[in-house]
């Protein structure tokens, strides 16, 4: 949808095709599988969405629907590997939190009631058609086994995401050789939805996270507010230390975290479904940007040119900087511009390096790691990074140089600017909390937690 509306100021038509039937109203659907896990729309991704929708509202349209926006400076409780974070005065890195499938409907909402010229067709791609100097079109499976179909098109945007065809496809029209790379840590995601208990309506974030430190296959928790007076939990573990889909289990799992505070939350809540299980959370990404021959009039955005690792929470919102980087480029040379296809490739690979370092840089620290080892590099990053993550625990302004990188506000650079350089050399100023900071009233509410029954 945001690669429609980065395409729609510069074209007469935008179709967009897709699998699945769009569901009207919030719902899960299978061509999105992940929907049953937590997400987040971090800062960087909603500036980007709202500069790709001008006066469409998406921040009101999201919260009048139910969304809810968490302040990571103050509505987050986060146990890091090096201490509990402070809760601070200042309301700032806004986060989006809802369901997958409400922040869904409502960017498509948005993009369409906003530009006419852009129309949404059931179909299935099953191919390219033109050659390998340019693109011409897709061809569609025919319907119940029917026929296939050519459909024309000047422009060809592939955002199908995790699951693209798009190397078989170009082998077909004769490129060939494209480099790909996958860094598997083997997470798996579980993830059960709860009612609020009575008493914690505006319950902050919850966020045990795992330690790439330890040597130790990582495990963590968290507890997403979302829609309708719900929380979505979600439990992560590395290979070897994978959480369970029982539901009692599911539970001590979470009690068994380096804190045990999610498990005592969800203990006391009521459980709305079973909790579901995802596996498919390996980095991958295929460097369309470095192809010898690339065809005109192509393009692949999103998961299709990367995926990250989900409990990073940066997908959505990479994939909002890759669309960027179309509407930039388009906006920049016209869209009739020779080579434009390669320049649009090599942005979107651009927008991406930030996710894909920061997902990969701490992944291959776990071990049982698939597709890469730890060098010496990474190595004195992770020394680095665990550094200026212990200042954070105790600085506002160490904290707000990680935020600004994890939320996708800034390259990973910032992290080596000379504040952020000077907060690492000299930790944190403040002692290290003994448990997490909580209100009076939170403090209250879980002095008073009982098992739900």
């Amino acid at each position: 949808m945001l690669a429609a509306a980065a395409l729609a100021p510069a074209v007469a038509e935008v179709v967009v095709l897709d699998h699945d039937e769009l569901p009207e109203a919030p719902a899960h659907r299978k061509g999105v599988p992940q929907s049953r896990h937590a997400h987040l729309l971090m800062p960087g991704g909603m500036a980007v969405m709202e500069e790709l929708l001008p006066g469409a509202d998406l921040r009101g349209r999201l919260v009048a629907a139910g969304a809810r926006e968490m302040a990571l400076s103050s509505d987050l409780l986060a146990l890091a590997p090096t201490g509990w974070f402070r809760r601070w005065r200042h309301r700032t890195f806004i986060t989006m939190t809802a369901s997958r499938p409400l922040l869904e409907w409502g960017v498509r909402r948005a993009v369409l009631e906003t530009n006419p010229q852009i129309t949404v067709r059931r179909a299935r791609v099953s191919g390219l058609r033109g050659s390998a100097r340019r693109v011409t079109g897709v061809r569609l499976a025919g319907a119940d086994g029917g026929p296939l179909e050519d459909l024309d098109a000047d422009w060809v945007v592939d955002a199908s995401g995790r699951g693209t065809r798009l190397l078989p496809w170009l082998d077909v029209l004769g490129v060939h050789g494209i480099r790909e790379r996958h860094v598997d840590s083997g997470l798996a995601n579980a993830t059960r939805v709860y009612r609020v208990p009575p008493g914690a309506p505006d319950w902050p974030m919850t966020l045990v996270q795992a330690d790439p430190w330890s040597g130790r296959p990582g495990r963590s928790g968290m507890i997403v507010p979302i829609e309708d007076g719900r929380w979505m939990v979600s439990l992560g573990g590395m290979r070897g230390s994978e959480p369970p889909k029982d539901p009692d289990a599911f539970v001590a799992y979470a009690l068994n975290l380096p804190s045990p505070l999610v498990g005592r939350l969800i203990e006391a809540a009521e459980p709305l479904g079973p909790v579901h299980v995802s596996r498919s959370t390996s980095n991958s990404r295929r460097y369309l940007e470095d192809a010898r021959l690339w065809p005109e009039r192509l393009v692949a955005i999103g998961d299709a040119a990367a995926t990250f690792n989900p409990i990073y929470g940066q997908g959505m919102s990479a994939a909002a900087l890759g669309a960027r980087a179309l509407a930039q480029t388009v906006r920049e040379h016209g869209i009739e511009a020779p080579g434009l296809a390669r320049r649009v490739q090599r942005a979107v690979a651009r927008a991406a390096q930030g996710a894909w370092t920061a997902a990969v840089s701490t992944d291959v620290l776990y071990p049982g790691v698939e597709g890469a080892r730890p060098t010496l590099g990474d190595r004195l990053a992770a020394v680095y990074s665990r550094r200026l993550n212990h200042a954070a625990t105790g600085s506002y302004a160490a904290a707000c140089a990680l935020w600004d990188v994890t939320t996708l506000r800034t390259s990973p650079a910032r992290l080596f600017r000379p504040d952020a350089l000077l907060h690492a050399l000299t930790g944190s100023p403040l002692p290290a909390l003994s448990g997490p900071p909580l209100t009076a009233a939170e403090r209250d509410f879980l002095s008073g937690l009982k098992p739900w029954v």
